[in-house]
């Protein structure tokens, strides 16, 4: 099903695990290679998954700090006909290539993204070279590069615990 993308399972479930995703061509994300959390509920595919990004993003509708996802389609309107394909090759590519500043999570991209699109691909550009490397998704946060330990103490906190929310009991 996922055979075209790299999956990293998570302890030995098959419900957690990374799925790396390149940022689509003609986009100011291409280039970028993020590693994406999925947690699939017990009720998956009545029940959409939970995507998060795990490397930073620079995105109206990508929380900075948690990674989490704004959109309707997995937050809101998930249906069964949907499956993990359906996100990785049509709801992301669309929500990076389609932002929506007016439902924002990141309101300072979402800022400047209505203000100065020029200046707000810059910074995507700029956030693609710092943190969505093709090198940056092989290793987990904690085990980045020592040249990487100038981050601030929030930047560092955002783990991969708090990236896709809380499980379901």
């Amino acid at each position: 099903m996922m055979s075209d993308y790299k999956v990293e399972m998570i302890n030995d479930g098959m419900q957690e695990f990374y799925v790396h995703f390149h940022g689509p061509s003609d986009s100011p994300y291409h280039g970028g290679v993020w590693r994406i959390r999925v947690e699939l509920p017990d009720a998956y595919p009545y029940k959409s998954p939970s995507i998060g990004f795990v490397n930073k993003i620079y995105h109206p509708n990508v929380d900075e700090m948690s990674g989490s996802v704004c959109l309707d389609v997995i937050n809101q309107t998930w249906s069964p006909m949907f499956d993990l394909v359906n996100v990785f090759e049509v709801f992301l590519p669309q929500l990076l290539l389609y932002p929506n500043p007016s439902d924002p999570l990141n309101g300072e991209a979402a800022a400047l993204m209505m203000r100065d699109r020029t200046a707000y691909e810059q910074r995507v550009k700029e956030y693609c070279e710092k943190y969505a490397k093709p090198e940056d998704v092989g290793a987990a946060p904690e085990e980045k590069s020592s040249d990487e330990e100038e981050l601030s103490e929030d930047e560092y906190d955002s783990s991969d615990e708090a990236v896709a929310g809380q499980a379901d009991p």
